[in-house]
């Protein structure tokens, strides 16, 4: 459709439709956002049978790591914030996956460990995301989303780094 210079009655001529379709058109984050949650429902229901969802193999696998990290470096690796992310740590330890346990440099804080049953998990997990992913790159086009990754970890910039 093209704009034109009538204004149809409720519409506000400062914002006719040649903006709406200018941002639909345009917008990185609607783009992001789309993609994101087509993306992330298809993860979702590959890891369904475990009774997993993306988010929560993610965070399992940002745990796989021999010092078991403070839930500030988490946030940091998953660019959540802290509530989301302990929302979304409370069913996993309720599960037996993680258990959090005093930081024995800082009492204050706590470290997080995935225990052996989410190694578990996550080692059934694993495979699962493996041929998820190998058939998006299938789909998309292997080198298109080496592309893609790249270009959102250059967008990410440093804070979205593993540490």
């Amino acid at each position: 459709m093209s704009d034109t210079r009538e204004t149809p009655p409720g519409m506000d001529p400062d914002l006719p439709l040649s903006v709406t379709l200018e941002v639909r058109d345009r917008c990185l984050c609607l783009h992001l956002q789309r993609a994101a949650r087509i993306v992330a429902r298809r993860f979702d229901e590959a890891l369904a049978p475990l009774d997993l969802s993306n988010k929560q193999f993610s965070v399992l696998m940002a745990l796989n790591r021999p010092d078991g990290p403070r839930l500030g470096a988490l946030v940091e690796v998953l660019g959540m914030d802290r509530t989301t992310l302990t929302a979304a740590l409370k069913p996993l330890e309720r599960r037996g996956l993680v258990e959090s346990s005093p930081d024995p440099a800082d009492a204050r804080a706590r470290r997080l460990r995935l225990t052996p049953a989410g190694q578990g998990v996550l080692k059934a997990a694993l495979p699962v995301w493996r041929e998820t992913h190998d058939a998006i790159d299938a789909a998309a086009g292997a080198e298109a989303v080496a592309g893609l990754t790249a270009g959102l970890a250059e967008l990410a910039g440093p804070e979205g780094s593993l540490k």
